[in-house]
């Protein structure tokens, strides 16, 4: 049966009118401001590198009363989040969390990936027109958001506010607080040369007189020598894999104490290096974001406006790639860090209030397991050694086409093939393309290979890893096949430690966690979630528009 809409009879067109007019503002009149106490005076948004969602479900009972615990009993937990997108890897996670899109928009489709027209490997910051304030910078450095290609939450809240918002940003990783920061917030970063965190030229010429006086007290001297041992006792690790069962990193033992220090017995650059990996890293991140607090004055602006303060914290990922997550390294370190985030948020309620503030935690990424811990509990998994897979295909389409070197270049998982090369031997890229496709999936490892002519045609199925890896794909940058590894494996050459970049669950679902008693409702909620969804939540509540390319939902379930 056919529906027609019918024109409203006149007694409705009446009521309509009426009610219309009623409800409109006065000719001139301005709308009713949204009152101040209607907005926090700061958000604070917290990004974990490399936390998977189910270490702080795991841990849950042994975290004391003011951190993660706080969190999970007062705030909004989404126990079913995700980076939902394919290529979990730090920077495609930290442009999500701000942004709310996808890598196809946003343009961050990895730490690293090849520039279209050169063919060389690019780094997602870096940017040669700027430099370190005061610090060595070496070629490929991060400095700027240049290849960010959309806005932030921050810059809308900068725009909404005529520049009166502040917004501050720092991570142990340039590329953690230049995507938080946006295109007009403020980032600074851990150095690894000197321990200092320091912003660069793209936000200004000179470090303020606070940043100054941060660094002159030196505060990351004062680890040289300690040593990081588990904090809890021996049977609260019971559940972890044992010391020295599975390899760790290359040049790091997999058992307890550590000792921060350098061959040298001098404050040098191995020291630094060194503490990134361990809880002192996140130490100084968390007192630098104090100082930033101070010394920026933020949630105090005498303009009435929110700021923004975003810290991403580095060294769970370190920790995790060095040992895995089932380790005992990770475990500790997590319960550490619950310790420091319940100072961080007691300081912030005497500071600015605990009715003041809106908290977000999540994570750029999860983690995969080590291999061999993985084999132990008869799974399939393995490290995929990208170099000879490439070597090898390139040598059956050499047979098969007799031309040399028809992969141009690769950023695992991207593969680029030589368009020109192609053309040259009138070889149609499609078909060239398949049969690489064909070869690869035959390979040890690997589940699945996506090609240009795939997503360009919207050739694909409707599966969760056709969508994430639809999302992770950008037209202009990414290559003609992307490549992804069976479950538990990795793209990786070392003997030791976990990685993670890939569709699985493991590496997709990270904490999402919200709290502010005024905004939001407490409760565990089991809805979907994805992190893209933090930017539109976050907009909505503090009355900005939402970034411009962001896709997520408001999360009005958890919204009071």
């Amino acid at each position: 049966m056919t529906h027609r809409l019918h024109a409203p009879r006149p007694w409705l067109r009446a009521i309509l009118l009426l009610t219309t007019v009623a409800t409109m503002p006065a000719h001139g009149a301005a709308r009713a401001p949204i009152p101040a106490e209607s907005t926090p005076k700061l958000v604070v948004v917290l990004v974990v590198d490399g936390l998977p969602g189910e270490q702080v479900l795991r841990y849950r009972d042994q975290f004391g009363q003011g951190g993660f615990r706080r969190l999970l009993d007062q705030g909004a937990s989404f126990g079913n989040a995700h980076q939902a997108h394919g290529v979990t890897v730090t920077a495609v996670g930290h442009a999500a969390v701000l942004s709310g899109a996808y890598p196809y928009q946003h343009g961050i489709i990895g730490n690293n990936w090849i520039d279209p027209v050169t063919h060389a490997s690019v780094y997602c910051t870096e940017d040669a027109a700027y430099s370190y304030i005061g610090e060595a910078t070496k070629p490929g450095d991060g400095t700027s958001p240049a290849k960010l290609r959309v806005d932030t939450l921050g810059d809308q809240m900068r725009y909404a506010s005529g520049n009166r918002a502040k917004v501050v940003t720092v991570s142990g990783k340039d590329r953690g607080a230049i995507l938080l920061a946006g295109k007009t917030g403020t980032a600074y970063m851990y150095m690894d040369q000197s321990g200092n965190f320091a912003s660069s030229t793209y936000y200004m010429s000179a470090h303020p007189a606070w940043v100054q006086r941060y660094q002159a007290t030196r505060p990351q001297d004062r680890y040289y020598g300690k040593t990081w041992k588990p904090l809890l006792a021996d049977a609260a690790y019971a559940g972890d894999a044992a010391d020295d069962s599975y390899p760790a990193k290359p040049g790091l033992k997999n058992h307890f104490p550590y000792t921060y220090a350098s061959d040298s017995g001098q404050l040098d650059a191995a020291y630094f290096e060194a503490l990134k990996t361990g809880p002192f890293l996140d130490e100084l991140t968390l007192n630098f974001a104090r100082a930033a607090v101070e010394g920026e004055n933020l949630g105090r602006n005498p303009a009435g406006v929110p700021d923004l303060l975003g810290v991403s914290l580095s060294a769970h990922d370190y920790i995790n790639h060095a040992f895995g997550p089932e380790s005992k390294m990770s475990h500790d370190h997590l319960q550490r860090l619950d310790r420091m985030l319940a100072g961080f948020f007691s300081y912030l309620d005497q500071r600015i209030g605990a009715d003041n503030v809106i908290v977000v935690l999540t994570a750029d990424h999860g983690f995969t397991n080590v291999p061999e811990f993985s084999q132990a509990r008869h799974l399939d998994a393995g490290r995929v050694d990208g170099k000879q897979l490439i070597a090898a295909l390139n040598g059956h389409l050499l047979a098969k086409f007799g031309a040399d070197k028809l992969v141009l270049a690769t950023s695992l998982p991207n593969v680029h093939l030589d368009g020109a090369l192609m053309d040259q031997r009138g070889l149609a890229h499609d078909v060239v393309e398949h049969a690489a496709a064909r070869f690869l999936l035959d390979q040890q490892g690997i589940a699945q290979v996506y090609t240009r002519s795939q997503f360009e045609t919207g050739a694909l199925a409707d599966t969760r890893m056709d969508k994430l890896m639809r999302r992770a794909w950008n037209r202009q940058l990414s290559g003609e096949l992307m490549v992804v590894p069976k479950p538990y494996w990795y793209f990786g050459t070392g003997a030791g430690g976990s990685s993670h970049g890939t569709p699985y669950a493991y590496d997709t679902n990270v904490p999402l966690i919200l709290m502010g008693k005024r905004w939001i409702k407490p409760g565990a909620y089991g809805q979907y979630a994805e992190v893209v969804d933090i930017a539109p939540t976050l907009a909505f509540l503090l009355h900005v528009r939402p970034p411009a390319a962001a896709e997520g939902r408001v999360l009005t379930e958890s919204v009071r």
